[in-house]
């Protein structure tokens, strides 16, 4: 039976009682505890079920590697599920339910699965779903879908916030144990600027558990000391809670700070995301402790013997009355020396090694304590209980000596580094078969930008794991991060341990080591994914060699814990059915996060109505108050039309159509992207980037370009103006500046990294109008300054210089096919030059026009609009922009892509201008049938409307469609079924239906 233990417990304040629940059942605890060690306080051994068999699962670790113990915890706007209660700090109130199971814990009928066991083996969904396939739809998926998930999704609106910060600093302490604390004094001995980063509310790690003295003082003392002169140091800045998330490219640190968890409805932010920049990161985050694969292993009861430790030392809890330790090692004798101490009746320490341990066990004799050398743990006995271990010999195939009753057992596997980090940036591991682990390579560190080293592993991350080794390893971890991050090491007197004499480990990946198989397919390597050594077995078995592959199959290490527990026992048990040795075999691929962070923090304080921050242009307030019917076009709000007293929408829409083209019309054009590309390479890049040549356009000149993606399809279309030499301003759409910028910045860093050409993006640095009509010339020349006629400034030529009182860059480009200039001002000036043009122009009939008579002027010019007339599966060639494709350059992005069969097929779908027959307009994505029915028994289609307005300027419908083989059908009528039942016949005509020798942009 659980109980607290009144010797120990240096965590926990006895003087402070919370009252929390845990299904519904009211339970007491301490200030300082966390769930786990509440509920193990309260002799609440089982806590859970697994995800495939829903066996019982009770508490087996004392941190972020628990596989077992998940709950669904708080209630409305702060309910949560999957909180780990081996980390969840105990308040006043806390309601937590396990989940997983139906309907109770403690009777649960998704257990039948454990008896169906043998129907449900390693991989069983991959043979089992395939056939009959009509049982998919009725009887496998409705099935797999009511079990999928492990706690219930979060309905209520979340009541917390959140946030983020941005931090730059010399060196990046992951880990505030032992080793972290060494390793940041050493650091800021040098004068660095040093942040440590420890995941839970206290600092020491394992080290005032486990005992020791360092430069004379007790471990717990010395670290109280070593805290208190880091808080002194203006150079170092300490947070608990605050976890190392990950580690990627260029020392960008991750971090997740836990800032209000413990005080819910505290002040302030929930949850808080640093990203961190860093010269240098000292990854001392420790080692797992792993757990020893044996029949009945999972049973509640059974758990890591540093747990066991862990649970006494902190909080005073002793997780039975009558102990069993298994281990392979040492160490697991500190937790029944402990223990004994403490007046637990410590039965048995069963070591697999046939001479047993050095210091630590002779101290275990001394007090008692029965050794048992060359055992292992054949099986487990009990349910929801351990009530038994059968003891066996460990170099055998597990014939049963004798049977112990108990109602706990402390395992022990070795030590496993923390080497997550260390590996999310490319740091290589390397096998020490010594130990039985894998560490870290220090020849293989991950990399910065420059090629040289970015992390240092420190202490038992490194694989150093007595006390001496751990603070001489930190201690040369931390100044040589400081060196490393351009700070001169200074003297300094490096910290003491008094060693303790251990022997080294016998490695053990099954107890006994020669199991019979029922006894392998009851041993668990993954707890919450019920995989066990007999299913890593049969994957080996069937071919599955990797451990990648084998960890698909099985989904050993897929669970919510990462394989912290499971994934080194996994990959060892796979060689040995492979007969391959461990490093070969390799480990899995490590990936940020470390644990699991939060939505919200991922969110920070974009929630809400800044969930997607509104991008306005320094004109939009004007725009509202004349009129402007918002149109949301990406994360901008652009004018649809400016609806007048006394009309609709549809009413300006003509109006400004209109307008522009017999007079002149206003349109802010600042959304358009404008990236700057710039370098030596620059024409080179652009080349690549676009279908058509860049490199030789001229100082002073346009250029239309298209930009195709890898496969061929188009993307993004736009103008390019040459500034200099080395400089272009390439337009993109509106909603294409973000994601053409960082399509370019892809390229130039996995692709292109050695060519010199940085690209910037200024689209929210200028406001841009164009000035468009037949009387554009005229409202420019009334400014003044600039010389604006034909003769001086041709078309798709730019220009910078004086326009009245601003200083401007003008493109001489028309999207209209009139008369037309585009002009960027900062955008400090955009209102006030907005306002000057309105001003000049009054007398010229000046009105401003939005996104729909735009729209509608394009068409009636055929010009194609990135979204209308592409949707991902375009390319130029079926838009008629052939043209537009350079003969002359050997390669750009999507040209071998292109000519594969079948995107040169005649067969394909091309576009055509439609003009209905009786001059109305054709239904917005209208389906055009053809003869015949295809596989689903619908109509066949033959083509489909892109864009289709009613042009004032022709006083009837215009469209432009993708058309099966459209330019030579010129002239035939097809039918557009609608879905208001009537079926419209368009004719087949050429897209351009407005001054199709562009005699008006040429004026």
């Amino acid at each position: 039976m659980s109980a607290r233990l009144a010797s120990l417990g240096r965590l926990i304040d006895r003087t402070a009682q919370l009252d929390f629940t845990f299904d519904g059942k009211p339970m007491q605890g301490f200030a300082g505890d966390t769930l786990a060690s509440a509920l193990l306080a309260n002799d609440q051994v089982l806590v859970g079920r697994s995800f495939k068999y829903h066996r019982p699962r009770g508490i087996v670790a004392s941190g972020a590697e628990e596989p077992n113990a998940l709950v669904n915890m708080g209630e409305g706007g702060r309910f949560e599920p999957n909180q780990r209660a081996t980390t969840t700090e105990l308040f006043g109130g806390l309601k937590a339910r396990s989940q997983n199971h139906w309907p109770s814990l403690e009777f649960d009928v998704g257990q039948v699965n454990a008896y169906l066991s043998r129907f449900l083996p390693a991989g069983f969904y991959y043979k089992m779903f395939l056939h009959p396939r009509s049982f998919w739809k009725h009887v496998y998926e409705p099935f797999i879908r009511q079990s999928a998930g492990l706690g219930q999704a979060p309905k209520a609106r979340d009541a917390d916030t959140y946030e983020h910060f941005h931090v730059h600093t010399d060196v990046v302490v992951a880990g505030g144990g032992i080793a972290g604390l060494i390793a940041a004094k050493a650091a800021a001995q040098t004068g660095a600027k040093v942040l440590v980063l420890e995941q839970t509310a206290h600092w020491g790690g394992r080290a005032p558990v486990d005992g020791g003295r360092i430069d004379g003082w007790p471990v717990d003392r010395f670290v109280e000391r070593l805290v208190k002169e880091l808080e002194g140091l203006a150079n170092v800045t300490l947070r608990t809670r605050c976890m190392v998330s990950g580690l990627y490219d260029h020392g960008y640190v991750l971090g997740y700070e836990r800032v209000a968890d413990h005080t819910p409805g505290a002040k302030g932010p929930r949850h808080r995301l640093w990203r961190i920049r860093a010269k240098q990161v000292v990854v001392a985050t420790g080692a797992i402790e792993r757990p020893l694969a044996f029949a009945g292993n999972d049973v509640p009861g059974v758990m890591l013997a540093s747990a066991v430790r862990d649970y006494a030392v902190n909080w005073g809890v002793a997780v039975g009355e009558r102990l069993v330790v298994a281990t392979n090692n040492d160490d697991a004798y500190r937790t029944a020396i402990i223990l004994k101490q403490a007046g637990v009746d410590v039965l048995r320490i069963l070591d697999a090694r046939e001479s047993g341990g050095g210091a630590l066990m002779e101290e275990a004799r001394r007090l008692g304590i029965r050794i048992d050398c060359g055992r292992g743990v054949g099986k487990i006995s009990g349910g929801k209980r351990v009530k038994a271990v059968q003891i066996c010999p460990q170099e055998g195939a597990g014939g049963v000596l004798e049977e112990v009753a108990c109602d706990a057992v402390a395992m022990s596997g070795g030590w496993s580094p923390v080497v997550h980090l260390w590996s999310h940036c490319g740091g290589k591991l390397v096998w020490d078969a010594d130990r039985a682990m894998f560490r870290p390579d220090a020849a293989r560190a991950p990399t910065g930008a420059d090629g040289t080293a970015m992390a240092v592993a420190a202490g038992s991350a490194n694989g150093e794991m007595a006390l001496d080794e751990i603070a001489a390893s930190a201690f040369a971890a931390g100044r040589q991060a400081a060196q490393a991050a351009g700070f001169k090491l200074k003297k300094a007197s490096a910290v003491s341990a008094v060693p303790v004499q251990e022997n080294a480990l016998h490695p053990v990946w099954m107890m006994p080591a020669r199991a019979r198989v029922g006894l392998r397919a009851k041993a668990w390597l993954d707890f919450q994914n019920d995989v066990k050594v007999s299913d890593v077995q049969l994957a080996a078995r069937e071919g599955y060699e990797s451990v990648e592959h084998t960890k698909r199959y099985t989904t050993l290490g897929m669970a919510t814990d990462q394989g912290k527990l499971s994934n080194i026992n996994g990959l060892a048990v796979l060689a040995d059915a492979l007969g391959a040795p461990i490093p070969v075999v390799g480990t899995t691929t490590f990936r940020p996060p470390y644990t699991p962070i939060s939505m919200g923090s991922i969110g920070g304080e974009a929630r809400g109505e800044v969930f997607q921050p509104l991008r306005r242009t320094p004109m939009h307030g004007w725009h509202e108050s004349h009129g402007a019917d918002w149109e949301p076009v990406g994360h901008w709000r652009r004018p649809f039309a400016y609806v007048r007293s006394g009309e609709d929408v549809h009413q300006a829409v003509t109006r400004e159509v209109k307008n522009v083209r017999q007079a002149v019309g206003l349109l802010d054009a600042s959304t358009l992207g404008k990236l700057l590309v710039k370098g030596p390479d620059a024409g080179r890049f652009l080349d690549m980037l676009y279908t058509n040549m860049m490199s030789t356009l001229k100082p002073g000149k346009c250029r239309y370009g298209l930009m195709c993606n890898e496969n061929g399809f188009l993307i993004d279309d736009g103008v390019v103006a040459r500034i200099d030499e080395e400089t272009f301003l390439c337009h993109t759409t509106t909603g294409g500046a973000d994601r053409i910028h960082a399509h370019m910045e892809e390229w130039l860093q996995t692709e292109w990294w050695d060519w010199k050409v940085y690209t910037a993006n200024l689209t929210e640095q200028y406001a841009q109008i164009a000035v468009v009509g037949p009387k554009a010339r005229a409202v420019l020349e009334k400014l003044g300054g600039m010389d604006v006629s034909k003769e001086a400034f041709p078309f798709m030529d730019w220009k910078e210089g004086a326009l009245g009182n601003f200083q401007a860059r003008v493109f001489r480009i028309s999207f209209s096919g009139e008369l037309s200039y585009e002009i960027a001002v900062p955008a400090s000036q955009g209102l006030a030059f907005w306002e000057a043009l309105m001003a000049a122009g009054e007398e010229f009939g000046i009105m401003p026009y939005g996104t729909e008579t735009l729209h509608v002027l394009r068409a009636e010019k055929g010009f194609i609009m990135i979204g209308d007339e592409t949707d991902g599966t375009v390319i130029p060639q079926d838009l008629g922009l052939g043209w537009a494709i350079s003969k002359k350059k050997d390669d750009y992005l999507g040209k071998r892509a292109q000519e594969r069969s079948h995107m040169a097929d005649p067969e394909r779908w091309k576009l055509v201008g439609l003009e209905t027959v009786d001059g109305s307009v054709l239904p917005d994505g209208a389906y055009a049938v053809a003869e015949g029915v295809n596989e689903n028994g619908q109509k066949n289609t033959q083509g489909r409307v892109t864009s289709t307005y009613y042009s004032p300027t022709l006083d009837r419908g215009i469209a432009m469609g993708l058309v099966h083989r459209g330019p030579d059908r010129m002239g035939e009528v097809i039918s557009f079924p609608g879905t208001d039942g009537k079926v419209y016949e368009a004719r087949i005509v050429d897209p351009v239906v407005y001054d199709k020798d562009g005699e008006k942009q040429n004026v």
